[in-house]
């Protein structure tokens, strides 16, 4: 194949088309060099240089028609090929930078991994474990933030329902209840500081409410016992201990005196009917000490009627409604005096007492103790401005018999006031007139009239005979 390849070679160099004649080593130039071996003498001399030349010619056609055809190709081909070395230099460049850079990369996220790493304390980290803990108790959160608006919806609807509303007024307290205690367990937490002190707000608000349903009209007993459950357990520091009233049985006397109060007030179209003819009989008072017989009286009787009608009916409530209440009043209050009318000037048995030891702490004195004396100068006062306005016999006898029944009937809760009648006496009247006191004669026939009733009623057995203590006073007075 050397030899043969040697022989060929001096030919190729003489062809000025070839620039670069091929190797020996080359597969195609072996594969060639190995068919012209089996060729014959005539075949080499004679066909092969044709075969040659129709390749050669087929060749130059195909690569016209590839130029033609792909000149554009080729074109781009070798103007990326001539770019090809400048390119390759900037890869390197870049190649380059992008290696220092991953250093540089390496080195931030190995920085960012220490900054937010779990154990370690970022305040970012921590504003964004915040922001998802709070995303992922959202409903929770929306719930602690309705708490205020459910209580005041709640005190509200009862104060619009009425008695209807006492589920909702239980609602309230057990809502006060949980946001006290998350309060309690979370005392750090501005949000539930917040939403405590609207809670507080609002059950200021509830107190105020029922404070103002005990001095509404009509108010029942079990109505009037729910509203101070329910301040007890909104205001305990009113409360006191649970064998005493505290607070709470001043509170509710004060308001259902302002409720009689104003029943009272109501009356006061009669009132200055009344103050009219006290007007007048003023005015004429010196007619009457001629001779001349006072005629009028007939509006001051008619607002003095009912003036007594009403004390009674809500006195008694008062009372009785007070002591159903706050039942264990009337056992630890056992050593008080009682109700002693020194201010209405009467005469009175002391009570013996046993001595007691100066102690500072023993409980005060119940609130009962003194406000059926409050009514009673309540009463006493009216009477003393009105009655002298009625000069005639019927009318007054009528008048101080309501007066006993409005006194025999606080004397049922152990406050009769029947001898404030004493004092009653027209400072008008002749002081020379010797016979019988008015208010004796009304006292025994109440003391008659009540006889009658009892033995009509049946319930005379053993208790006919025992006159109340203001009538067996009347007597020894009349009688010495």
């Amino acid at each position: 194949m050397d030899y043969l390849y040697g022989l060929l070679v001096p030919h190729l160099r003489e062809d000025s088309l070839v620039e670069k004649y091929p190797s020996v080593n080359d597969p195609t130039t072996i594969n060639y060099l190995g068919r012209l071996t089996t060729l014959q003498l005539d075949s080499l001399s004679g066909a092969e240089p044709q075969s040659l030349a129709q390749a050669s010619h087929s060749t130059l056609l195909s690569l016209q028609s590839l130029s033609t055809r792909s000149s554009k190709s080729i074109i781009a081909s070798a103007d990326h090929l001539n770019n090809l070395k400048r390119e390759l230099s900037d890869l390197a460049s870049d190649t380059g930078l992008v290696c220092d850079d991953v250093l540089a990369l390496d080195k931030a996220a190995v920085d960012f991994a220490e900054r937010y790493s779990r154990n370690g304390e970022n305040e970012l980290l921590d504003r964004r474990k915040k922001a998802l803990l709070m995303y992922r108790n959202v409903d929770r959160l929306s719930d602690i933030l309705d708490l205020p608006t459910l209580l005041s919806s709640a005190i509200s609807s009862s104060n619009t329902q009425g008695v209807s509303g006492n589920t909702n007024y239980a609602s309230a307290l057990d809502l006060h209840a949980h946001v006290k205690r998350l309060h309690l367990l979370y005392q750090d937490s501005k949000l539930l500081r917040s939403i405590y002190n609207q809670a507080e707000d609002a059950m200021r608000e509830m107190t105020s409410n029922l404070i103002m349903s005990l001095r509404g009209q009509g108010i029942k007993l079990a109505a009037a016992m729910r509203t101070i459950g329910w301040l007890r357990r909104i205001a305990p520091d009113l409360a006191g201990s649970p064998s005493d009233e505290g607070s709470l049985g001043a509170l509710f006397l004060v308001c259902r005196l302002a409720n009689l109060v104003s029943m009272l007030e109501a009356l006061d179209p009669l009132r200055e009917l009344a103050d009219q003819e006290t007007t007048r009989r003023l005015a004429n008072k010196d007619d009457v000490t001629n001779g001349n017989a006072w005629s009028g009286g007939q509006q001051t009787e008619r607002y003095l009627k009912r003036y007594i009608e009403i004390f009674r009916e809500q006195s008694f409530a008062i009372i009785s409604m007070f002591k159903s209440i706050f039942p264990s009043t009337e056992t630890t209050r056992s050593d008080d005096p009682g109700i002693q009318f020194k201010s209405l000037e009467l005469k009175t048995i002391a009570p013996i007492h046993t001595p007691i030891k100066d102690d500072s702490l023993l409980l005060l004195p119940s609130a009962l103790a003194t406000f059926p004396i409050h009514l009673v100068e309540l009463l006493t006062e009216i009477l003393k401005q009105y009655m002298p306005n009625v000069q005639d016999k019927a009318s007054r006898e009528s008048l101080l018999t309501q007066v006993l029944y409005c006194a025999g009937s606080l004397g049922r809760l152990g406050a009769d006031f029947g001898m404030i009648l004493a004092s009653l006496e027209d400072n008008d009247s002749d002081p020379e007139d010797n016979g019988p006191l008015e208010w004796v004669a009304v006292m025994k026939k109440h003391r008659i009239l009540a006889s009658r009733l009892e033995l009509l009623s049946g319930t005379v057995s053993g208790q006919s005979k025992v006159a109340s203590p203001s009538i067996s006073a009347a007597s020894k007075l009349r009688n010495p």
